[in-house]
C-alpha cells in the first residue's frame, strides 16, 4: 500500500465513521471540499463507489461498508500499537550494568533499587561485585560505585553516600590471649585476614592508616586470604584474626559485642561512595532515574 492510498483510506474511514464530511473534515483538520476530493479520488482508483451522498446524509455503500468493517479495526490496532511505542519511549526501561564492592552494593545500591524497581518493572539492573578498579568502558558497564578518591578524573562522579571510615576488628575470643594493637606497626605481631585485589597484579591490600597528618601503610600477614569482604567478616566473627573493613560493614557486630574495634584513632573519615560513569555517556531515562535515587542528600 502506497502512502497516497493509506492517507486516502484514513480520510474515507473518518467520513464513514462520522457519517458526515463536515464533522470528518473538522477532525482531520482539513476543509470539507478537500476531503470530498480525496474520497472521490480513492473511489476512482478503486473503481467502486464507497459512499452514498445526499444533501442530508452520508452512508457507506455495500462496498464501502465492507471496506470500513475490514480495514477500520486494523487501523485502530495500528493506532494502539503506535501509542504503546510512545509510552515505551517515555517510560524508563532497559538494562543497567553496574560494578560495585560488596558493601557498596548492600548499603548504597540495594536501598535505592528497592525504591525504584517495584515501580518500573521494565528496568533491569545487573550488578558485578568487584574490588578492583574496573575499566567500566572496556568492560561495557554503565557505571561503577567506589569511594570518591578512587574515581578517575575523566569520569562524571555523583556522591551517593556519606563519608566512610575503615575499622580494624576482631572477635573477643581472638583477644582472649593477645594484646590489642595500639599502633599500626603492632599489627605485624597479629594474625590478620588479608584481601587480595584483582588489580595491581593481584597483590594483597595494604592496610592504610593516618593520624596527625601522618600516613602509614602496613603489609599485614596472616593465615587467611580472601577476595571478598563477606568472607573476611565471617572469618573475623569466627575468631580467625583481625579484619580491615568499612565501619558501616561491621557496626552491627560492634554494637552486639560480636566484634571488638581497635586502632580507631588511626582511621579518619574519607570520601564516601560515588557513582561514576563516562562523561560522554548520554544518560537514558532509566539511568537518570537510578542516579537520582542514589544521589546523596546531606541532612
Amino acid at each position: 500500500m502506497d502512502r497516497e492510498n493509506a492517507s486516502d483510506l484514513l480520510a474515507f474511514l473518518a467520513v464513514a465513521r462520522e457519517r458526515s464530511f463536515t464533522r470528518a473534515a473538522a477532525k482531520l483538520g482539513i476543509s470539507q471540499p478537500t476531503l470530498s476530493e480525496i474520497v472521490r479520488g480513492l473511489e476512482e482508483r478503486l473503481g467502486v463507489r464507497l459512499l452514498n451522498r445526499t444533501t442530508r446524509s452520508v452512508t457507506p455503500t455495500q462496498a464501502g461498508e465492507r471496506l470500513f468493517l475490514k480495514i477500520g479495526p486494523k487501523f485502530d490496532e495500528m493506532d494502539v500499537e503506535l501509542a504503546a511505542l510512545g509510552e515505551l519511549r517515555e517510560k524508563p526501561a532497559g538494562t543497567i550494568r553496574i560494578t560495585a564492592t560488596e558493601h557498596a552494593a548492600d548499603a548504597i545500591l540495594m536501598p535505592a533499587l528497592a525504591n525504584v524497581l517495584p515501580h518500573y518493572p521494565d528496568i533491569k539492573v545487573e550488578v558485578l561485585i568487584d574490588y578492583g578498579l574496573t575499566n567500566i568502558v572496556a568492560a561495557q558497564y554503565d557505571a561503577g560505585i567506589r569511594p570518591g578518591e578512587l574515581v578517575a578524573k575523566d569520569m562524571i562522579a555523583v556522591r551517593v553516600g556519606p563519608d566512610l571510615r575503615m575499622a580494624v576488628v576482631g572477635a573477643p575470643s581472638y583477644f582472649s590471649n593477645r594484646k590489642r594493637p595500639r599502633t599500626p606497626q603492632d599489627l605485624t605481631h597479629h594474625n590478620c585476614i588479608n584481601l587480595r585485589l584483582p588489580t595491581h597484579g593481584g597483590s594483597l591490600y595494604a592496610w592504610e592508616f593516618e593520624k596527625n597528618a601522618r600516613e602509614v601503610n602496613v603489609r599485614v600477614e596472616g593465615q587467611l586470604v580472601f577476595n571478598g569482604a563477606g568472607a573476611l567478616l565471617s572469618a573475623a566473627l569466627k575468631g580467625f584474626g583481625l579484619a580491615y573493613l568499612t565501619e558501616g560493614h561491621v557496626q552491627p557486630y560492634l554494637s552486639s559485642g560480636q566484634l571488638v574495634r581497635v586502632l580507631s584513632d588511626w582511621c579518619p573519615p574519607f570520601s564516601g561512595y560515588h557513582l561514576y560513569y563516562p562523561s560522554r555517556r548520554q544518560p537514558s531515562p532509566a539511568f537518570s532515574l537510578l542516579v537520582d535515587a542514589l544521589r546523596y542528600r546531606r541532612k
